[in-house]
């Protein structure tokens, strides 16, 4: 059930309706519609819990709902995934360069790549993301905005047309977060892809989100910013009254005295 905007974009690159998930017999998602428009950014934003990674692993296709149905893009080269958690031997003799490269495989799409092509895509993945510099080091060894940014190449190296991230931001500095948003909203410039980022608190992507699918008690309220994020809205997806509150650069839902982080 949609709280804010119900509307439909013909052009959208991936579409959900009425998608409902039951998880060892609770309800986690109860009928939620989302369109996701080219070259848009979408957060799914919600408390932990909230069945942010549900709907991501719905859309992904690796989830089926109970009820409801999602039209999306070819997974097979029409979709980037960059999962929530990754562990990397910091030992491994594995290369930045060699991690996005295993996002190209020749034989999956028909006919082998040559080589030279194959080095090509993944040394414009690495620029694109800012990780040229880095291109040759040890992926265990580097920081985590570092892989964050190689995981990114990795999930754009085929130049899919939708790029679904789980909680990229989680575990990193508010430097290195900051960096990460501004570098999704300059991949979707210069690329065209829809992204869906997952997060519990919306501050830092605010900024650069087109849409949210603000979720809560198994329902999602969906459309621009501005639409979702009030008092109003927040407290009819929620039951109970909400307020939003602006302070200390963050953005707050407030509820009977209780701050939690949008």
């Amino acid at each position: 059930m949609n709280e804010a905007s119900a509307r439909s974009d013909p052009d959208a690159v991936l579409r959900a309706r009425g998608v409902a998930v039951s998880l060892g017999g609770a309800l986690v998602l109860d009928g939620v519609d989302l369109d996701v428009p080219p070259g848009a950014i979408v957060g799914l934003i919600g408390a932990n819990g909230a069945g942010k990674t549900t709907l991501l692993r719905v859309l992904l296709g690796i989830l089926s709902p109970q009820a409801g149905r999602v039209q999306r893009p070819d997974r097979r080269a029409g979709i980037g995934y960059v999962p929530q958690k990754i562990s990397l031997d910091p030992h491994a003799p594995l290369r930045a360069r060699d991690v996005v490269m295993l996002g190209l495989d020749g034989a999956r799409l028909g006919i082998p790549l040559a080589r030279r092509r194959l080095r090509g895509a993944v040394d414009d993945a690495l620029a694109q993301v800012g990780a040229t510099a880095f291109a040759d080091a040890r992926v265990g060894e580097l920081s985590g905005g570092q892989q964050q940014r190689v995981l990114l190449a990795h999930a754009i190296v085929r130049r899919p047309a939708l790029l679904l991230l789980d909680e990229p931001l989680a575990s990193l500095d508010p430097v290195s977060a900051r960096d990460v948003v501004a570098l999704l909203d300059e991949v979707r410039r210069r690329s065209g892809v829809a992204i869906v980022v997952t997060a519990h608190d919306l501050t830092l992507l605010l900024p650069v989100l087109d849409r949210v699918a603000y979720l809560a008690s198994g329902r999602a309220a969906v459309g621009t910013p501005a639409e979702v994020v009030r008092d109003d809205v927040l407290s009819a997806l929620y039951g109970r009254p909400m307020r939003v509150i602006e302070a200390a650069g963050r953005t707050f839902v407030v509820a009977d005295e209780a701050v939690t982080t949008a």
